[in-house]
């Protein structure tokens, strides 16, 4: 949720708790308004177009191998550790939309996600084409929040020990 503190204005316009924004998104994945749908389209077109462009660098970088004739085994370490690294970072992509991650992990990663860039792009893209990369998170977030402000801003009516008991 926001950092902020104090009252803050919700959609609806009385005080609550704020949906923390998407990148890319703002908080159109609240009700799906304001262009919602065609930044999915152009995300999904991005990512797609981005992790073809970075195949496309990446096999530059394989001829270049080939041409500096740098031999059969260092080829195949360098392809085993890229797709390596693009399994493990699609994997941490993808499930960093069903939870927040560990930042002491997301830190001890960052060089094997910077690696593996292809399989953030592609996680990015799948993820695109049913929700906004991480809106079922913010959402069920969001939910939980407004759920636990209305909670607590419901008041009691009357006096509770002036109240009848059943017998």
């Amino acid at each position: 949720m926001s950092d902020e503190t104090g009252p803050q204005e919700t959609p609806a316009g009385s005080t609550g708790p704020r949906p923390e924004p998407l990148r890319f998104f703002g908080t159109t994945w609240v009700t799906h308004d304001n262009g919602y749908t065609p930044r999915r389209v152009a995300a999904a077109a991005g990512s797609l177009a981005a992790a073809v462009a970075s195949c496309l660098v990446l096999r530059f970088a394989y001829e270049g191998l080939q041409i500096a004739d740098t031999g059969s085994l260092v080829t195949v370490l360098v392809v085993a550790m890229f797709a390596i690294c693009s399994a493990v970072a699609f994997r941490h992509t993808w499930d960093g939309f069903a939870k927040r991650p560990d930042p002491d992990r997301q830190a001890s990663l960052r060089g094997l996600l910077a690696i593996g860039f292809v399989g953030s792009l592609l996680a990015y893209f799948f993820r695109s084409l049913t929700e906004a990369p991480g809106e079922k998170l913010h959402r069920e977030e969001y939910e939980a929040a407004l759920e636990q402000h209305r909670k607590r801003s419901t008041r009691r009516t009357g006096n509770p020990s002036k109240k009848r008991r059943r017998g």
